[in-house]
């Protein structure tokens, strides 16, 4: 009779162990599009236009004072696209950086107030450096391509806050979605950084001349959580170009 005991016991026990452990597979691959990663010498690669490519960042952050974003880009479109797009339940164009359809025409969005920055040209098929600031004490942002500045223009001023929603490859028209093909990037991506200040002039320059910067506190390419969705590709630089 013990040894039947021991034996529905034990039955009874690794029973229990087989629930808990299929409870942990089903967690971790409910995460596993999601996850904080190292990925220097990588690049996102969006191959197409679509409704449905993009990257999600993810930070706990519910207010942005001020915003720094700097990336290493390249592309073939000369048409419009969003390359970052921040929203929030209350501004679905809290923070968005957008090529118009009007050649070198750049638009950063703040708020849902907007300004454009003209001069702005992008040759194809070859990499570029760009950041964009804004201030939200005064207003003004301003964008740098490969180490040259544009003017500054009166966008919107005041925090940006809530939660965050923010997507790489997309413009949301809604908080999360509401995307839209024929402002979708095609093109591939790399070294992303984002800070909750305006970078002096001087880190900016260090940003695009190499590695020697301070890295994004808000997102750091080295350290960035984020999920992939549809056809969005993570490649080793070193295989791509």
């Amino acid at each position: 009779m013990m040894l039947n005991l021991w034996r529905s016991s034990f039955w009874r026990q690794l029973h229990l162990a087989g629930i808990q452990m299929e409870k942990l597979l089903l967690i971790l691959v409910a995460l596993a599009p999601c996850w904080a990663a190292d990925l220097s010498g990588k690049l996102l690669i969006f191959p197409r236009e679509s409704n449905i490519d993009h990257v999600k960042l993810k930070t706990s952050k519910t207010v942005l004072n001020s915003v720094t974003t700097c990336f290493r880009f390249m592309t073939d479109m000369s048409k419009s696209y969003s390359i970052l797009s921040v929203a929030t339940a209350a501004h679905t164009n809290a923070f968005v950086l957008y090529k118009t359809d009007e050649e070198n025409v750049f638009r950063v969005h703040v708020l849902d107030g907007g300004a454009d920055f003209r001069s702005v040209p992008i040759a194809p098929n070859t990499w570029h450096s760009m950041c964009t600031t804004w201030d939200s004490a005064t207003g003004l942002a301003q964008l740098w391509l490969n180490g040259n500045s544009t003017i500054k223009r009166y966008v919107k001023n005041g925090p940006i806050t809530g939660a965050l929603s923010i997507v790489l490859g997309q413009d949301q028209d809604t908080y999360g979605g509401g995307f839209d093909a024929k402002q979708s990037l095609v093109a591939m991506l790399s070294d992303f950084h984002m800070w909750d200040y305006v970078l002096p002039a001087a880190e900016i320059r260090l940003n695009m001349d190499g590695p020697c910067f301070t890295p994004g506190n808000v997102f750091d390419w080295r350290n960035i959580q984020h999920e992939l969705a549809g056809e969005v590709i993570l490649a080793k630089a070193s295989d791509v170009v």
